[in-house]
């Protein structure tokens, strides 16, 4: 079982020694396991009941083609027993105000158990496909995030609306415009980052961490965490496992899971896909430097912008395969998540870019939590 104590290392080792000297603040829960909710519009209601019945406690929706919030709300009525979340809403071309009443009625439709992802994308797509203002990402991301969950306590407290920032401001919120009492709590607002100054910022004024998927153990213990651990002092908030802690930290992982081999075979070649497409991103290079394969990162650029996409899967050797991903049997997969996620992280987000046995994920569920 992974317990939920966080230890602020994902060092396998240091995490054991820790938890145990720390038993006492240990929480004997399980880690929820959440996965993307893959739908076509309409039925993702049933789409949930098919993975609470394999296992996972939630789902998330990103920005693809479709709104990332639009599907969650046939999921929500369906009332599958699933913790549902965006992972993640691009939250600069959307209005604070917007982002509050989205997660405010998903709050309400699944029962209390919505939880509202937060990223900033990059630039060009902030800029060139949303229309939309990028510059300074970090200071507008935590302004974005504190106007929104200032709304959000306006609507369940009563109390006037004060939020001043430097890029958004609200004082305005009449009573017409304020939605009806909830019985639930105020949905946790969570927000993405990979960078150090990014993840400082979520430390500050976020409920929790979205770690992005294209990751590693070393890069999550050498940048991550102690940018992490900066924020919440500089806010004044309690460290990860201290005394009064209730931040989030949900590890993203990229999950490549086989009973045998040709199920393998299929799980590694959709994981290379996605490894490759994020390593081609410059705002991913940081990740690939701290193991010394920088270079990797405008080479794929530069055959994304000959078109040459198919070629891209092939540069991501097996080093890289079962460095940045959690790839095996799932025994295998399972023990490679504790190593190193135990002891940090309170949640998992599963990506698994393969079509996936339902047999296969049922196992590896269940190797997770023995």
């Amino acid at each position: 079982m992974i317990h939920a104590h966080r230890t602020g290392t994902v060092d396998a080792e240091q995490a054991d020694t820790r938890a145990a000297a720390s038993s006492e603040k240990t929480s004997t829960t399980r880690l929820p396991v959440d996965t993307q909710l893959v739908a076509p519009l309409g039925e993702e209601g049933a789409a949930a009941r098919g993975l609470k019945e394999q296992g996972f406690d939630g789902a998330f929706t990103f920005e693809g083609g479709h709104d990332v919030f639009f599907p969650l709300v046939t999921a929500a009525r369906e009332r599958a027993g699933l913790d549902l979340m965006t992972n993640i809403a691009v939250a600069l071309p959307r209005s604070p105000v917007h982002l509050a009443h989205a997660a405010w009625d998903l709050q309400q439709l699944s029962g209390g158990r919505f939880r509202l992802g937060l990223g900033s994308q990059v630039r060009t797509h902030v800029t060139r496909r949303h229309g939309a203002l990028f510059d300074p990402p970090v200071g507008r991301m935590r302004e974005w995030v504190g106007a929104t969950k200032a709304v959000l306590d306006c609507w369940a407290s009563g109390e006037p609306l004060a939020y001043e920032g430097r890029f958004t401001s609200h004082s305005v919120m009449p009573p017409m415009f304020r939605p009806a009492p909830s019985p639930h709590p105020v949905p946790p607002v969570l927000m993405a980052a990979l960078g150090p100054k990014m993840t400082a910022a979520a430390g500050e004024v976020a409920d929790g961490l979205l770690v992005m998927p294209f990751n590693s153990a070393r890069h999550v213990g050498e940048r991550v965490l102690p940018a992490l651990a900066g924020g919440l002092a500089a806010a004044g908030r309690p460290a990860l496992g201290g005394e009064g802690d209730t931040f989030e930290v949900v590890a993203e992982v990229i999950v490549g899971c086989g009973r045998d081999e040709r199920e393998l075979a299929v799980a590694k070649t959709g994981v290379r896909g996605l490894l490759a497409f994020y390593a081609s991103t410059p705002a991913y290079r940081s990740v690939l430097d701290v193991h010394g394969w920088g270079d990797l990162q405008p080479a794929l650029r530069e055959l994304t912008r000959a078109g040459r996409w198919a070629e891209l899967p092939d540069a991501i050797d097996d080093t890289m395969l079962h460095t940045l991903a959690a790839v095996g049997s799932p025994k295998e997969v399972a023990a490679e998540i504790h190593a190193r996620w135990r002891g940090v992280a309170t949640r998992l987000a599963f990506y698994q870019p393969y079509a996936s046995s339902p047999g296969t994920t049922g196992e590896l569920l269940a190797a997770i939590r023995d």
